[in-house]
């Protein structure tokens, strides 16, 4: 029997943990989920045969390495914090793993030692990222195939309620680690325009914002995803011209998030003795500058900003409840735990309410042999079940049941550390995924030839 150890029961979960219990019978498998909160893991599993819930604190050094031992694989779903010290458990002990996050530098370091110990540290393994580079590097392969030139990639993800949410003013809601969402954008972005490298410090993140038009879903807004650059070499796009990762959300949210971050709220590092003592209007006086004013709240908040005391974002940050009388939460050391709370709180959806993600691919390619220009666009939608599996809960857990499923039975030649966009990983899970109904459709336009002077989109530097 192989045994699986899930690490994490939170939003992203229920859809992977469902479909690795029913698999489990029929290719004789046992399922763990672990987690801090053991009840929620125990509501994950159910009364499932072929499950078990275990209470799991990451922190616990014996218990982690006695857990990791204990099992074949590693479905790693906790915060990307923690991602590197279970990725490092696992080369040791000789055990494979696959995670949602990001790969970082630390976890590219565990290269050499997990190709030695023939064991298979796969990240990037979700939604975004995940689905994404595997239908990216899908569509640059076929393109590619044809003879064409690629010179420009724009790649966008997002979750978001789905169009007809009316659940808030801010048209969004936390279907996923409400961590990230406080946290989107702390390392800044960097991307290609044109052949000119373009950085943004963190601050600026949600200033530097472009219009996008998806295909049947209208006007959206796009902020840059973290370094860009990295993965032309990653798809086989050294050469490219433009190169840009961005995160979808609708028009709006960006305006009204740059001033919560201008505000400094998004801060997991001052931690404060006396937050439990605080209310979330205290917090948010404490940001202000010394020397401004004696009026309201609100209006020194507003001057500080440069914005209207009476205008859509301050009306946006006095609906999340930043003005508030209300206590933080027992538990909150630093002001991140008190806005992590605060946002699982304000933005949910409702019980009738369903999710969205958005995946979108805009490729620009040339013939050399015409000079033919064409920029090809691929879109995946998916919707949630209203009050059940969330859209991103299926699109993040459903590649990683995948490759899980193909590591156990031994059908990825595969050691080191890798995300998904090596063929033998990329190809089988997109089989997959378009055998259970993920499907992206294509469209195509011709482009002027360079020489007319149109063509190509611009992205704000």
């Amino acid at each position: 029997m192989k045994k699986i150890l899930v690490l994490g029961a939170g939003h992203s979960t229920p859809y992977l943990i469902r479909r690795l219990l029913d698999e489990a019978q029929a290719n004789d498998w046992f399922v763990t989920v672990g987690d801090r909160d053991v009840a929620l893991a125990r509501r994950r599993v159910g009364q499932h045969p072929r499950g078990h819930a275990i209470r799991f604190d990451v922190g616990d050094t014996t218990l982690r390495q006695r857990q990791i031992q204990a099992h074949d694989l590693v479905v790693n779903m906790l915060p990307p914090a923690f991602q590197f010290i279970v990725a490092d458990d696992c080369v040791t002990h000789g055990r494979s793993m696959v995670s949602a996050s990001y790969e970082d530098i630390r976890m590219r370091d565990l290269d050499a030692d997990a190709h030695r110990r023939g064991v298979l540290i796969l990240s990037e393994c979700g939604l975004d990222p995940g689905i994404d580079h595997m239908s990216a590097v899908d569509m640059v392969r076929r393109v590619r195939a044809e003879g064409a030139e690629i010179t420009a990639l724009r790649s966008y993800g997002g979750s978001v309620p789905a169009p007809e949410f009316d659940g808030n003013p801010l048209r969004y809601a936390i279907t996923w680690n409400p961590r990230n969402v406080l946290m989107a954008g702390e390392t800044g972005a960097t991307y290609l325009v044109d052949g000119k490298t373009k950085m943004v410090p963190w601050h600026e993140v949600f200033q530097r914002t472009w219009p996008v038009d998806v295909d049947g879903i209208g006007p959206m807004e796009a902020y840059p995803n973290r370094d860009s650059t990295y993965y032309r070499e990653q798809f086989g796009l050294e050469n490219v011209e433009t190169m840009i990762r961005g995160t979808l959300r609708y028009p709006g949210w960006c305006e009204t998030w740059q001033q919560v971050v201008r505000l400094g709220i998004p801060n997991e590092t001052m931690r404060f003795p006396s937050m439990p003592a605080m209310t979330y209007r205290s917090i948010t006086e404490m940001f202000l500058p010394v020397h401004t004013g004696d009026g309201e709240l609100e209006t020194r908040i507003a001057q500080y900003l440069g914005i209207s005391p009476t205008g859509r974002i301050m009306e946006n940050l006095r609906w999340l409840g930043l003005f508030d009388d209300v206590p933080v939460p027992r538990g909150a050391h630093t002001v991140a735990d008190a806005m992590i709370a605060l946002l699982a709180r304000r933005l949910r959806l409702g019980p009738g309410d369903r999710d969205m993600v958005v995946l979108m691919h805009e490729l620009e390619a040339r013939w050399p042999g015409d000079g033919r220009r064409e920029r090809v666009r691929t879109t995946l939608v998916e919707y949630g079940e209203p009050g059940g599996i969330t859209a991103i809960a299926r699109t993040v857990g459903l590649p990683l049941a995948l490759a899980a499923a193909l590591i156990l039975r031994d059908e990825l030649p595969l050691t080191g550390c890798h995300i998904p966009v090596h063929p033998a990983i990329c190809g089988r899970i997109l089989t997959e995924l378009r055998r259970a109904g993920l499907r992206f459709e294509e469209r195509r336009e011709r482009l002027p030839d360079q020489d007319d002077g149109g063509g190509s989109t611009r992205e704000s530097g």
